[in-house]
């Protein structure tokens, strides 16, 4: 049985688990030379309708890397753009190719297409959630601070699908989560309720100190943080309502004098790109010892465990 990542409420705590530990099993591996090849004659389609650099380059690398072969599809080239069913879209490239990574605004889309397809269907994002970015972004918790059990993160800006995505984990794994947004931009209720109810149903069977907190306060946020985490004010599409945004953000500047409220070894995050004097400082941006960097080649590693574990059905997805 195949198994899809749409959001992160799709993944079980031992799914996290297993890719957490995978991902960083292949970089190591990679940082020692070690050639790994387990996708030799398999290949991945890539749907994208949103422009990317990190999250479209990462899956083309993981892929390569791991020996097998990308396809970029432009949806505009295919005939989906001629309305074609999606639905026999996806059954066409079932037939085809051995996974599919999708980047779309409507996250239905990407629905109909794990509905209708016998691969599995990856979000590369879309305007609901960015499920992949924040399995590489715990991944670097991870690395830098030894575990994510037990840390305060903390979410400052807009409550966008990269924020959705960081409740949603928050829902399954024992994660201390703040959100803190301006009023009137925060997480959806839909966002809220779903990761509510999933919280609800996996309390029945672990137990674990799962702590989500939504507040318009960012000093108070981020007191004793151990992660601070920011993204653009302004998301694709929605370029004409950048004025109105800045005003309403302006608080929420990550910044020296806003990080002075966390703890001393606080870590910075962004999975880019970033507006440099807009939500994060340049001096933060380029402090000595940033993981941002870090941050984003860890997109490759992770996408490497994600196409391993969905193609081949390793780890916990050979149960589906």
């Amino acid at each position: 049985m195949k198994k899809d990542i749409l959001s992160l409420l799709d993944l079980e705590v031992g799914d996290f688990t297993y890719l957490f530990h995978r991902a960083i099993e292949l970089k190591k591996r990679f940082k020692q030379g070690i050639v790994d090849r387990p996708l030799i004659g398999k290949s991945i389609g890539l749907i994208f309708d949103k422009k990317s650099t990190r999250t479209r380059v990462s899956f083309e690398t993981a892929m390569i890397q791991l020996g097998g072969t990308p396809i970029y599809i432009r949806s505009t080239d295919t005939q989906i753009s001629r309305n074609e069913p999606v639905e026999d879209t996806a059954r066409v490239l079932s037939r085809y190719i051995d996974a599919l990574v999708m980047r779309t605004f409507d996250h239905k889309l990407v629905q109909q297409f794990a509905k209708a397809s016998t691969i599995p269907v990856i979000n590369a994002l879309t305007d609901y959630s960015h499920p992949c970015q924040i399995l590489s972004d715990i991944m670097t918790i991870i690395e830098f601070k030894g575990s994510y059990e037990g840390k305060k993160v903390v979410w400052i800006g807009d409550g966008n699908n990269v924020a959705n995505s960081w409740v949603n984990a928050a829902s399954v794994i024992d994660l201390n989560l703040v959100i803190a947004t301006p009023e009137g931009y925060g997480i959806s209720d839909y966002v809220k309720e779903s990761s509510a109810a999933r919280r609800d149903l996996d309390s029945k069977k672990h137990k674990f100190s799962n702590n989500i907190i939504f507040t318009n306060d960012p000093i108070e946020a981020v007191k004793d943080a151990d992660v601070v985490y920011t993204d653009v004010w302004l998301s694709m599409g929605q370029e004409d309502d950048f004025e109105k945004r800045k005003k309403a953000f302006r608080d929420f500047q990550v910044n020296r004098e806003l990080l002075s409220n966390a703890k001393p070894d606080v870590m910075v995050m962004h999975c880019l790109p970033a507006h440099r004097g807009e939500e994060i400082s340049e001096d933060v941006l380029e402090a000595p010892g940033a993981v941002f960097w870090d941050q984003a080649e860890n997109k490759c590693h992770m996408h490497k465990a994600i196409l391993e574990t969905l193609i081949l059905k390793t780890g916990t997805a050979k149960v589906g």
